[in-house]
């Protein structure tokens, strides 16, 4: 099988009133706020029950109202799974804290109790799980731990959009859950995020912040100093047609998985992430592990002949002991050596069986 047509990593799925909503957020003149940014709040509320939902300008947006909402400082210590997108520990250095990084179950790529709990300290101020690649964190475990020793969970969940754990969604079980709706992710605004919280007090406090730290009954009177983490009108027009369209992109993920598991699943040379039977995935990303045996050329080479065949892939997150400029770390083996051996594959809800097909034979081809 052969194909002319590339194959990309992703691809934004706009089957539905996405325009028609933009045109009327423009004919509305609130290209800023505006009702789309409230119905948008109020759908994802409605749909993952949630008490409160707040949109932002991003993902990491949405977890900057979350540390400063629970009052991260200078000192503190955050802890991050060692494989993970890094926005988390970025922020933590920002705001002068300390990101302490946690080992990584082997088989599901994500943080547990057991790592975190080698990791706390009196100093310890939030657990951030990250729920990577749509998977879900075992957030029983995680959650009594947390609760024993009183430190709050914000989950960031900008790549599970949707996936269920146990029969609760994924980002509404800590304290507070981060979402992306950044350009990739299972449903867009461009850029954007959002977050979801069961605590009053916590959403007025990001709220706050969001918005310079300004209550609108009373304008330019700064209550604390904020900043500007505001989605626009246009983005939530977005953002509302996304939604409607919801369960769709869920089947369609879903699918891709269905479809990656059937054909590389338990194949020699591969190790595809494993979805615990208690969680219910909406995977943002398909990404397996290479065994160095059978692909000696490395990943990246991989992933060049992968290109070469008209078919994008991209790394897996580099541990943070490779980044020692930035960070500081143990060196976590299992983290180090997913970071070095995953290939990310294309994943959109659109993606057919057939170009499925071709990515996995292309993938197996080039084994030695």
């Amino acid at each position: 099988m052969t194909t002319s047509q590339f194959i990309p990593l992703a691809k934004p799925d706009f089957c539905g009133n996405e325009q028609q909503y933009i045109t009327e957020a423009l004919a509305s003149t609130w290209v800023s706020g505006g009702p789309f940014v409230e119905r948008l709040e109020h759908d994802f509320a409605n749909y993952f029950s949630a008490r409160f939902a707040l949109t932002a300008s991003n993902g990491t947006s949405a977890l900057h109202m979350a540390f400063l909402a629970l009052g991260v400082g200078p000192g503190d210590e955050i802890i991050i799974p060692g494989f993970a997108f890094l926005a988390a520990a970025n922020l933590s250095l920002l705001m002068n804290a300390v990101p302490v990084f946690a080992e990584i179950s082997p088989d599901t790529w994500c943080i547990t109790a057991d790592a975190i709990e080698k990791c706390l300290s009196p100093r310890t101020k939030l657990i951030v799980p990250v729920h990577t690649y749509g998977n879900v964190c075992d957030m029983d475990s995680i959650l009594t731990l947390a609760e024993s020793h009183n430190i709050p969970i914000v989950e960031d969940t900008a790549e599970a959009l949707a996936s269920i754990y146990k029969g609760r969604y994924a980002g509404t079980m800590g304290t507070i859950g981060t979402f992306s709706f950044q350009a990739t992710k299972t449903i867009t605004t461009g850029e954007g995020g959002m977050v979801v919280t069961k605590d009053k007090n916590i959403y007025d406090q990001m709220a706050l912040y969001r918005s310079h730290g300004m209550l609108r009954k009373r304008y330019y009177w700064h209550e604390l100093a904020g900043h500007n983490f505001r989605l626009t009108n246009i983005q939530a027009a977005i953002g509302c047609a996304q939604m409607e369209t919801l369960s769709q992109k869920i089947e369609g993920r879903k699918r891709v998985h269905q479809q990656y598991e059937r054909h590389l699943l338990g194949a020699d040379g591969l190790v595809i992430q494993i979805f615990p039977p208690e969680v219910e995935a909406v995977p943002w990303a398909i990404a397996v592990k290479l065994d160095p045996q059978a692909y000696p050329q490395g990943r990246d080479t991989v992933m060049q002949q992968m290109r070469e065949a008209q078919i994008e892939t991209r790394p897996g997150f580099y541990a943070p002991s490779f980044m020692d400029h930035l960070y500081t770390s143990p060196e976590l083996p299992i983290s180090k050596e997913i970071s070095q051996q995953v290939i990310v594959l294309p994943t959109y809800s659109s993606l057919s069986d057939d170009q499925i097909e071709f990515v996995c034979a292309t993938l197996m081809r080039l084994r030695s």
